[in-house]
């Protein structure tokens, strides 16, 4: 079972940026990953995912032009660089792990590794 630590959270102010990482017990290189968020009573739902190969990325709507999903294999670590926060961000962020080439998938039930999650209040 792959174990996955993030990390990077906390309150922002409005326009604020924060940089969230996830950082895998092993080698991340065959493996998409993705970021989602949970508020209380709503469903886990997709803020970005990168592919294996890195050449293929997917975004929630809400996420386009203002966050950006990057990945280091080297350090088996995945980001999502998040500038421009909003009140409507603040959630509990997880990274997710699933076994698959290409393209990442957008729905969280293919990922079959999760982090614990980390806490990320938006201005408001």
């Amino acid at each position: 079972q792959m174990q996955l630590v993030e990390s990077g959270g906390g309150l922002v102010q409005a326009g604020g940026s924060l940089r969230l990482s996830c950082v895998a017990g092993r080698a991340i290189t065959y493996y998409a990953m993705g970021w989602f968020r949970q508020v209380p009573g709503k469903e886990r739902l997709l803020v970005a995912a990168i592919a294996s190969n890195i050449n293929s990325t997917r975004y929630a709507d809400s996420a386009k032009g203002r966050f950006t999903i990057y990945r280091d294999n080297d350090k088996n670590t995945v980001y999502l660089q998040m500038n421009d926060l909003k009140p409507e961000d603040t959630a509990t962020y997880y990274c997710a792990a699933e076994l698959r080439y290409e393209p990442p998938d957008t729905s969280a039930g293919p990922y079959t590794a999760w982090g614990q999650g980390t806490q990320v209040t938006g201005p408001g």
